[in-house]
């Protein structure tokens, strides 16, 4: 099973060397890793360049003029540049543990999309990490356990690994919490609901759009919880002037029985 990973990003090559770092040290390397780029400076192509020549695995770097929030439309040129049978999304802040994507691929099944969960890193603790360039990636489930105790991060229940069982079929048409920071699915299914819905604008909501379109074209959701956690390093909130407006077209998607985008991935095929 041919495996890409989009990892989406926006002028924070720090982050993204963390990211990027936390893929390098996969256990499973069957994967290619496709940068989404929503419009960087020179200093994240740079990086992505010099990461190239020690990654062992192909490096693509999709990027598209800086021209405001736009991760649906470089999720969908990301998309467009991969011909990988199955696609885990994630995004340049977020750390993924070193089981992140064995995990993703054995739990992919036909039918069904893949969403996992992930912990929240504070402020302080997020700035030493990138200062420090601590190696979060290689940290055990106890060094993980301190720092929840430390209050470095919000939550440690993520990081238990159950065994697969009934319950990641238990919610089969649940949307709600499905986040493309940690989202899998099979690229032919991507590309029969057109991707991700450029109509939204700004930050909020695209990746809820994309789970219920899936639903509404018969791809059940499946659950990695407990499976797949990635860390993700704090930022500031991003502006959401524009979400009234996206929650709008969401509860317009909600009443109808819509599995195209309106503006997708077909644009860039």
């Amino acid at each position: 099973m041919k495996t890409a990973v989009v990892v989406t990003t926006y002028n924070r090559p720090d982050a993204l060397g963390a990211v990027l770092a936390g893929y390098q040290a996969q256990r499973d390397t069957g994967f290619e890793v496709v940068i989404a780029d929503d419009g960087s400076t020179a200093a994240t192509r740079e990086l992505v360049e010099a990461f190239k020549t020690r990654a062992g695995f192909p490096v693509k770097h999709v990027w598209h003029e800086d021209n405001g929030f736009r991760a649906a439309a470089i999720r969908n040129r990301a998309l467009a540049a991969t011909s990988a049978d199955y696609v885990i999304f994630s995004d340049g802040d977020c750390v993924p543990a070193p089981y992140f994507v064995a995990q993703h691929r054995r739990l992919a099944e036909p039918g069904w999309f893949v969403a996992g969960n992930r912990a929240l890193l504070s402020a302080s603790f997020t700035q030493r990490v990138l200062r420090e360039k601590i190696a979060i990636h290689a940290w055990t489930r106890t060094d993980w356990w301190l720092a929840w105790v430390r209050r470095d991060i919000n939550r440690w229940l993520p990081l238990v690994t159950l065994p697969d069982g009934n319950f990641r079929k238990s919610s089969p048409q649940r949307w709600e919490g499905v986040k493309t920071c940690n989202l899998a699915a099979w690229r032919a299914d991507l590309l029969r609901v057109n991707g991700l819905d450029e109509t939204y604008s700004g930050w909020g909501l695209e990746d809820s759009d994309l789970a219920i379109r899936l639903l509404h074209a018969d791809v059940r959701h499946k659950s990695a919880r407990f499976a797949a956690p990635v860390f993700h390093l704090w930022h500031r909130e991003n502006d959401r002037s524009r979400l009234a407006e996206n929650q709008r077209l969401l509860d317009a998607l909600l009443a109808s029985k819509r599995s195209v985008a309106a503006v997708g991935v077909a644009r860039y095929l």
